[in-house]
């Protein structure tokens, strides 16, 4: 056995997770190790070559302002940028991302090689070193040992991985590469429960081969918004989308083979995604539906390859020619990589805390799909917050853990550790009971500082973002002590947007709370002497037009904190609390929260249990004074 050199944080994959995970720890000052079976693969988008959108773009702006990756590399990257519901309320618009996935993977593989304080290294982790309940390091194929006192598992897809094209299947991690096999067999043997999901991705389709002619173009935002709060410049040239859509002979493609399809034959055994469904799933479940959309999304500027989004699937390659062709400007396209589906190992995330380290080995953390979730952006936010909880748990400092008023990721976090998934977990806005307040426009607000404090957030960008903030808050000074006065320049700017003309003084706060006025219709009634950026006016705006609403939910927040401030012991006797039933006091020992406002959002648990265990731990309390 060859022991190699010992470190603070060893990270298992270079997915999302991994990158982010690895980054983290390494720019937190912690020796770290990232170890991948492909060094060729880092950062690989293994499915669609998108960033961002409904929800899971929020989730990139606050990876960005913690200090994360994703969003600056998405910005160099990016190919088309959009803001998706731009026509609804700040809560739930999202920015999304065509990327160039080329030039992502390579841009995030420089990133991760040229960080102080973190190795790269190509190996395949095939066990777990423990010594009792505590992981001191991970072995290789090879027999190669690395030795740690913290380790972040970010296997993704890979873990006994098995692709179902068609009846045929074969183990691998994704299309073209090796499954990791020894290590879920290691989890097992240290008594983890892992259960079984099923994800899948459409064909690659040959450019060359398409009469976009026929479909209806889909440009970019112009000008494109950005993700990252530092990046100021998109380089790459632009690149449209194209829309197309199945049709009934597509439907009847499709229902005439599904004796040929692994999923409708009983072969695939894992559960999919209920939110982005194979197009078998669409055509069954939505039989009423005359076509679905297809996206034809380009997948870089450097290859002929487009992304068909819209029509996953797993059946045989001689339907999916004949599927593609039945859709309109398809007929003559030619398939470069077939669809497929893909089976993997997952571990239920019941088993990890808050911080992401397991409950069962200390220091062992897990992030990404090993937890179930779906998605770059979940992934990624998740490998973030275990390497930033990693690094802290090295250093002996307090983790970081956000609440569900604080980040969507605390929202990730916090229902996959209490409610757990059995099936791949997908980011929503319906998930965030306070999505008013967290929104993308003010995610670094929320978590500038924080980024600041853990040591993420370079000089640069954090007085980048001082600034921001104090002419926000001198212009919402501003805006609230001003008042204007009746004029003809005025009432003509008022009466070009359609507004009641002055008859009295006015504040200028009442001004912009009015629907058809801007914060830019209100620069121009009453300039400041401190002109604002683009992103300061917009906060500005939002901060007047929604004030109401964003106290309604802050109060929200304030009352639901007292449940969060009372925290469970680990060890709380949930048996001996009488009137609990035998199903909630199952699922409380199953999920032990850590304060009963956690306890409060297991499925079950009612207010009424959630009284009995207010009384119980005041009694516990008063047992113990």
């Amino acid at each position: 056995m060859y022991t190699q050199k010992r470190y603070d944080v060893i990270v298992i994959g270079a997915g999302h997770a991994g990158c982010e995970a690895a980054l983290a720890s390494a720019r937190m000052g912690c020796s770290t190790l990232m170890l991948t079976m492909n060094l060729d693969t880092i950062g690989q988008m293994s499915c669609n070559p998108a960033i961002g959108g409904l929800a899971k773009g929020h989730l990139v702006k606050e990876i960005d302002a913690l200090g994360g990756e994703m969003a600056k590399i998405t910005d160099r990257t990016g190919i088309q940028f959009r803001t998706l519901n731009k026509s609804k309320g700040p809560a739930v618009r999202g920015t999304r991302a065509q990327a160039d996935k080329q030039r992502y993977r390579a841009a995030m593989k420089e990133s991760l090689e040229k960080q102080t304080g973190l190795d790269v290294k190509q190996g395949m982790v095939e066990k777990l070193l423990v010594g009792g309940q505590r992981v001191s390091g991970v072995e290789t194929n090879i027999g190669v040992q690395y030795l740690s006192s913290t380790v972040i598992i970010t296997t993704g897809t890979f873990l006994k991985g098995l692709i179902h094209i068609g009846l045929s299947h074969y183990p691998s991690g994704r299309a073209g590469e090796f499954p990791s096999l020894g290590l879920s067999d290691s989890l097992r043997q240290l008594g983890f429960e892992l259960g079984r999901l099923k994800t899948g991705t459409p064909a690659r389709l040959n450019g060359r081969t398409i009469d976009f002619s026929r479909m209806k173009i889909q440009p970019g935002d112009d000008p494109a918004p950005f993700f990252s709060f530092s990046e100021k410049t998109h380089p790459l040239q632009q690149l449209p989308c194209y829309l197309t859509y199945t049709n009934p002979l597509t439907h009847e493609i499709i229902k005439n083979n599904l004796d040929k399809s692994p999923l409708y034959a009983g072969v695939i055994k894992g559960i999919g995604p209920r939110y982005c469904p194979s197009i078998e799933d669409k055509v069954m479940r939505f039989s009423e539906r005359e076509r679905h959309q297809v996206f034809l999304e380009p997948e870089g500027l450097d290859t002929e390859e487009y992304y068909a989004n819209g029509v996953s699937t797993s059946l045989p390659v001689e339907v999916q020619t004949e599927m593609y062709r039945s859709i309109t400007g398809l007929e003559e396209v030619e398939i470069m990589r077939p669809a497929y589906a893909i089976e993997y190992d997952y571990a239920p995330p019941m088993q990890i805390r808050h911080t992401l380290e397991t409950k069962k080995i200390e220091g062992l953390f897990f992030a990404g799909q090993i937890n179930g979730t779906s998605g770059y952006e979940e992934a990624a936010a998740q490998g973030l917050m275990a390497g930033i909880n990693a690094a802290l748990k090295v250093q002996q400092r307090q983790p970081l853990i956000l609440a569900r008023a604080d980040a969507y990721i605390g929202v990730l976090i916090d229902d996959l550790v209490t409610r757990g998934t059995n099936e791949p977990y997908r980011m929503f806005t319906s998930r965030a009971e306070y999505r008013l307040i967290l929104r993308e426009d003010n995610a670094d607000i929320r978590l500038r500082d924080r980024g600041r404090e853990i040591g993420l957030v370079s000089e640069v960008d954090y007085q980048q973002f001082v600034e921001k903030r104090q002419s926000v808050e001198r212009e919402l000074k501003r805006i609230k002590k001003t008042w204007v006065k009746p004029s003809a320049e005025v009432n003509a700017v008022l009466e070009q947007r359609g507004s009641n003309a002055l008859s009295s003084d006015a504040a200028l706060e009442q001004l912009l709370k009015r629907p058809e006025l801007s914060y830019g219709d209100i620069s121009v009634i009453s300039p400041t002497d401190h002109p604002l950026k683009d992103d300061a006016a917009e906060q500005v705006e939002i901060q007047i037009k929604y004030e109401g609403y964003i106290q309604r939910q802050m109060s929200q927040v304030e009352r639901f904190a007292s449940l969060e401030q009372k925290d469970l012991p680990e060890d709380m006797d949930y048996d001996s609390i009488t009137g609990l039933g035998s199903e909630v006091k199952q699922k409380l020992k199953h999920v032990r929260p850590v304060s009963l406002g956690q306890a409060s959002r297991i499925s079950g648990v009612t207010p009424a249990a959630i009284s009995l265990l207010l009384v119980a731990l005041e009694k516990r309390k008063r047992g113990r004074s």
